[in-house]
């Protein structure tokens, strides 16, 4: 009879065991059968920590934001300006640390408190800076459903680093749009240099914040 003892089984482990898994399968090849079966476990013994599959995403989300915020350091010197590009850079690399890492996030709630610190310190910077609170709220969103929309076509394009699905080519796309000139030569305006894009699309929406609420 085996003396080895198990790891005890909670949500951050079976979240853990999920992430890894899903660099290798894509979310839509993650199930809770595949977790079980890497964890060692039977299925049903998940659902006593998670009722379906968007509650084990919303603590995926939960675990990814942990795991984003405990390398980030947030300067208190920040300009309201350099902190939505800091903390907007910090959350595109995260995702792009796991496949469909922008779909597991989209629509996810999170499981704790733990965005609240930051949450807090982004809105105090924001409206020392002028903006009401309704402003500040409204500019947060804005840049991070920036982020997670530019991410979320990125990994659709490019699903991992050094990966590109079929499909995305754009000798292709420019020949079977020659007709069309300036849209096939947009392709690489929409679907390359992805660094580039971002920052530049960033830098757009910070500036229309500016604009719009009248803060330097």
């Amino acid at each position: 009879m085996s003396t080895e003892r198990r790891e005890p089984l909670d949500r951050r482990r079976v979240a853990d065991t999920a992430l890894r898994l899903l660099n290798e399968t894509g979310l839509d090849g993650l199930t809770l059968r595949a977790i079980a079966r890497e964890l060692d476990v039977k299925a049903p013994a998940l659902y006593w920590h998670f009722k379906d599959k968007q509650a084990l995403l919303d603590e995926m989300a939960t675990e990814m934001f942990r795991r984003m915020i405990a390398g980030t350091v947030l300067d208190p010197a920040d300009t309201w300006r350099e902190r939505l590009l800091r903390t907007n850079r910090g959350l595109r690399a995260a995702l792009l640390g796991y496949r469909d890492g922008a779909k597991v996030f989209s629509g996810s709630r999170f499981t704790g408190i733990e965005h609240a610190g930051q949450m807090e310190d982004n809105l105090r910077l924001l409206t020392a800076a002028g903006l009401t609170l309704a402003q500040a709220a409204r500019a947060l969103t804005t840049a991070y459903l920036y982020t997670l929309g530019f991410v979320t076509e990125e990994q659709g394009v490019q699903p991992l680093p050094g990966e590109r699905r079929e499909g995305y080519d754009m000798d292709e796309r420019a020949r079977l749009m020659a007709d069309f000139p300036l849209a096939a030569q947009a392709g690489a305006e929409i679907f390359e240099d992805y660094d580039r894009h971002f920052e530049e699309g960033l830098a757009l929406v910070i500036e229309g914040i500016g604009a719009r609420y009248g803060v330097a």
